[in-house]
């Protein structure tokens, strides 16, 4: 389907949850995933859900489908383009009485709503400064990778504002970058967890995901290989994704079929 000049695709999920998202636009991925996984099993009886700049919906969608049926998502994001396709999701699903949308930039605390109230907040902040990096021609893929709208230390700025006191704020950053951990930190959050991902053998970590909360235990888990040297998911990668409710078949790998 074509809405103006850009294509569209209706894109599997998660279980039997769709995604409206552009061809050649910013597109949900293995970032996502993972993030979605550590956020369910950090707070896997949350009820009161917020994703911080959620693009397309996916990371938000995804942890919201491993949570109980009375769980609430309020998702934000500041790109029409974006949250335009994140409403069509919803629709298509189903999902009006249990996801709220709204746009706006999370450095506005008044967008956030309920402050200090969710369980669970989740994030997937661009990776790169402006400077560092080409922009991309497209609007939605340059916010999508760079700090245009917001750095890591907005959204834990974000997230510690609405987090409540038994709460989780669960995001992902570049594996290569000291901000997270300072971030976190500035905004007077405690480190939990961080899980280094990799992507193939031998590589070193590409990206990494937080776990952080006012107070808590912390942990070391092992780096996450997604494929062997063969290039195939891992048994680990492939754990994940029935923990996450997955069951593999040619369509769900491919992810890219349409509902007849």
């Amino acid at each position: 389907m074509k809405t103006g000049s850009q294509e569209e695709t209706l894109d599997l999920l998660i279980g039997d949850w769709w995604v409206w998202q552009l061809k050649r636009g910013h597109r949900f991925s293995s970032d996502d995933f993972v993030t979605a996984w550590v956020a369910a099993r950090a707070r896997p009886q949350a009820t009161r859900l917020l994703d911080l700049g959620s693009g397309v919906g996916s990371v938000g969608l995804m942890t919201l489908w491993n949570m109980q049926d009375d769980a609430r998502l309020r998702s934000v994001e500041v790109q029409q383009l974006s949250f335009d396709l994140a409403q069509r999701t919803i629709k298509h699903n189903g999902l009006q009485e249990r996801v709220e949308l709204v746009l706006g930039d999370i450095r506005d605390p008044d967008v956030v709503g309920e402050t200090a109230g969710y369980d669970l907040v989740t994030g997937s902040p661009p990776y790169f400064p402006l400077g560092t990096g080409v922009v991309s021609p497209h609007p939605q893929r340059a916010a999508a990778r760079m700090e245009l709208h917001g750095c890591v230390f907005d959204y834990c700025r974000a997230g510690a504002r609405s987090l409540s006191e038994e709460g989780r704020f669960v995001f992902c950053h570049s594996a290569q970058d000291d901000r997270p951990e300072q971030a976190i930190e500035a905004a007077g959050l405690k480190l939990l967890g961080r899980q280094d991902v990799v992507f193939g053998e031998s590589q070193a970590p590409m990206i990494s995901v937080f776990e952080c909360a006012w107070a808590g235990v912390t942990s070391s888990p092992k780096p996450l290989q997604v494929r062997d040297a063969q290039g195939k998911w891992t048994m680990e990668y492939q754990q994940v994704r029935r923990d996450m409710g997955i069951v593999d078949s040619a369509q769900s790998r491919a992810g890219l079929n349409r509902p007849d």
